[in-house]
């Protein structure tokens, strides 16, 4: 077994994509399905956004232009589950928008995570072209950056199941998120998707030897699952003594780092300044949807949880819902923490929400906009 495995491991990593920053952005080797995604503005041109898949030769060290710099490569995605939403934005989107100026970057859909629970296909198909939408919309540069759907790309679920197989059972069952929303779901709701989900997200970032990894405080404990995963791989199947197969006699993967946003990370839920701001929580009241109108998003900052003391600060662990607003207001408004400080010292609750209120949706404006005028054509065979 352990020799299928290799060959099969061996095959998809010497094929593992060299991507370059394009408005068709060629994932090599992979067969798939291509999304065209087009701007109707009268004040821009229309330009096409494409996830092409196709086979193409690597270039080889000695052939490559010694003038060229290999960027670091930065894998992540969002799921396309409910409506995106400030933590979304603030802890993974909005800072891709840097991370693209400077890394190679491939941002995608994550339709297959989305599937671990009960959806509806209807739904999830169009929170599929709304979350394409809105990574455009909010500044991801489809010539920077390559944008595509995790399901259009079979290599993904193929590396899955070959990762599984060298996977300890007991490396999933120790997993936190897993108990949490196997609890929450209950047993008869609970497939096996859900336990081998970290088992997909190792493939995920694998399978493009991506050097880092943008990740919240939430799904640190799934990258050190991929991080060991990597190294087992590594171990058992990178030696020399496969070297007839084809082995290389040395690492198979790359094992990314974590790159951890020092601020926006964890935005937390507006109802409970103690719970992270989510898409699966119960009521709409807890989160800010990038999409809500004006009055919506008045009225949950208007109604969202806060405390009964006078002054405003942050870092106080005993005030997570005035640390957690005060955080916001700061990455909206743009100001650096120093100055959100001095400007809400003498604030009371009551003066500082309508302040909070008027930035979200100042900073959230633009983006609605620029999200309303995208439209799709269908997906279509490549």
């Amino acid at each position: 077994m352990g020799r299928a495995i290799l060959s099969h491991l061996l095959i998809l990593s010497n094929s593992a994509p060299l991507l370059s920053s394009s408005s068709i952005s060629k994932l090599n080797g992979f067969a798939s399905r291509s999304v065209q995604i087009r701007q109707n503005s009268k004040y821009s041109n229309g330009f096409r956004c494409y996830c092409d898949v196709s086979h193409s030769q690597q270039t080889s060290p000695e052939n490559s232009p010694t003038s060229v710099t290999v960027k670091k490569r930065i894998v992540s995605g969002v799921q396309p589950t409910g409506s995106i939403h400030l933590g979304n934005y603030l802890g993974a989107i909005k800072n891709w928008i840097a991370l693209q100026n400077t890394y190679e970057t491939l941002f995608f859909i994550v339709d297959l995570h989305a599937i671990t629970l009960p959806y509806d296909t209807k739904e999830l198909s169009k929170a599929t072209r709304d979350t394409a939408a809105i990574y455009l919309a909010c500044g991801i540069d489809a010539s920077k950056a390559s944008v595509f759907v995790q399901s259009h790309v079979h290599a993904h679920v193929e590396l899955m199941w070959l990762l599984s197989s060298a996977t300890p059972i007991g490396w999933l069952n120790r997993m936190i998120q897993f108990k949490e929303k196997s609890r929450k779901a209950g047993d008869e709701n609970v497939g096996v998707a859900l336990l081998t989900y970290p088992v997909l997200m190792a493939s995920d970032i694998l399978l493009y030897q991506s050097d880092f990894v943008p990740v919240g405080e939430d799904q640190k404990q799934h990258l050190e699952l991929t991080r060991e995963l990597a190294e087992r791989v590594n171990y058992l199947y990178g030696g020399r003594k496969w070297k007839k197969l084809g082995g290389r006699g040395g690492a198979i993967f790359k094992v990314p780092e974590p790159l951890i946003p020092p601020a926006g990370a964890r935005v937390m839920s507006l109802t409970d300044g103690l719970s992270k701001m989510s898409k699966s929580a119960p009521s709409d009241q807890s989160r800010i949807n990038l999409l809500d109108p004006k009055d919506v998003i008045a009225n949950k900052i208007k109604r969202c949880k806060t405390d009964s003391f006078s002054a405003l600060e942050f870092d106080n662990p005993e005030r997570p819902e005035c640390n957690n607003l005060l955080s916001v207001y700061q990455l909206v408004s743009g100001k650096t923490k120093e100055d959100v400080a001095k400007e809400c010292q003498g604030l009371n609750w009551g003066s500082f929400k309508p302040l909070l209120t008027d930035a979200l949706i100042e900073h959230l404006h633009p983006i609605q906009v620029s999200t309303s005028s995208f439209s799709f054509t269908r997906v279509r065979d490549s």
